[in-house]
């Protein structure tokens, strides 16, 4: 039996946020609206004067899975944002694919940025957040201070090695059955998430486990996120420099199922300016599973860098 929550009780709770102009909390769950996108945001300290940090989620996740980091943070200056992105915030989910093309899920970023009047920022990104962050790095530099990718290397080598690594090859072989047309959404759904269960969220701290389901569980939620997949290279052509000359830090696991060494070899040649790559005896969860270390290289890699 496939699980849903006709009562869209997240959706509920989400109408019910305060706007992010009515934050009044230091730490607080809001809404951020742009255009005709409304999303579900975890901000921090967004009157602070110390510079501000965007923080991306990935797959099937949300900006929960970047609370280590806020509870890391707290007692520093930063603005801390992290939202969740088209297909699980409510607000921003059409069920049209068209609608997940890398322009756009890279302009929402933007948007958000300047609907808070952040003109530059630091931006981090896991899984899918990072393969969103390499692509806005890629296409406004000037606007990012530094970038922090955990898990996927820079967008061009992943799909080179996706070309002539065997490996790669086989790692991303998922990807062929969540752009099909609804048998993701039945093999996920099935038995009130089983797979994900077992496979994924077992690595995830129970609130977050919660808070994923809840999302995932709302009618065309699902799918929404699945859409992701199957926009890859339905993208307008956007102007993009591949080559990286802002500080980068990339965190990845070498026991990562989806990612290979090439993937990550291939990258090199893309970074020019202050480059540190860390390689964990760890999987693809690196804020479950190694967190501390994580956040720890994250934060010191951010105070290293300031604006002009």
């Amino acid at each position: 039996m496939a699980s849903y929550d006709k009562r869209k009780n997240h959706t509920r709770a989400t109408i019910a946020l305060p706007s992010h102009d009515q934050i009044i909390d230091s730490f607080s769950l809001c809404s951020i609206t742009v255009k005709d996108q409304c999303f579900r945001a975890r901000i921090y300290n967004i009157q602070g004067k110390g510079d501000a940090i965007f923080l991306l989620h990935g797959w099937p996740q949300s900006s929960i899975s970047w609370q280590p980091f806020f509870d890391a943070a707290k007692d520093l200056d930063y603005k801390i944002i992290a939202f969740d992105q088209r297909g699980y915030s409510p607000g921003a989910r059409s069920q049209d694919i068209h609608d997940y093309t890398t322009d756009k899920l890279v302009e929402d970023v933007f948007s958000i940025a300047d609907e808070l009047n952040i003109s530059r920022f630091h931006l981090a990104g896991h899984d899918w957040g990072a393969a969103i962050g390499w692509a806005a790095v890629m296409s406004q530099p000037k606007r990012i201070l530094s970038w922090t990718a955990l898990s996927i290397p820079h967008s061009l080598a992943f799909f080179e090695a996706l070309r002539v690594d065997k490996e790669q090859k086989k790692k991303s072989r998922y990807i062929i059955l969540f752009r099909m047309r609804w048998l993701p959404e039945l093999l996920l759904m099935t038995r009130n998430f089983f797979i994900l269960r077992s496979m994924i969220f077992r690595w995830m701290p129970e609130l977050h486990t919660q808070e994923y389901l809840a999302i995932l569980s709302e009618p065309g939620a699902l799918s929404a996120t699945l859409n992701w997949y199957r926009a890859i290279g339905m993208s307008k052509k956007f102007p993009y420099n591949p080559i990286i000359n802002l500080p980068v830090l990339f965190i990845w696991g070498n026991r990562d199922p989806a990612i290979s060494k090439q993937a990550i070899t291939l990258q090199d040649q893309y970074i020019k300016g202050v480059y540190k790559k860390i390689e964990l005896d760890a999987g693809h969860w690196l804020l479950e599973r190694r967190s501390n270390l994580v956040i720890d290289n994250m934060l010191k890699h951010i105070a290293s860098v300031t604006k002009d």
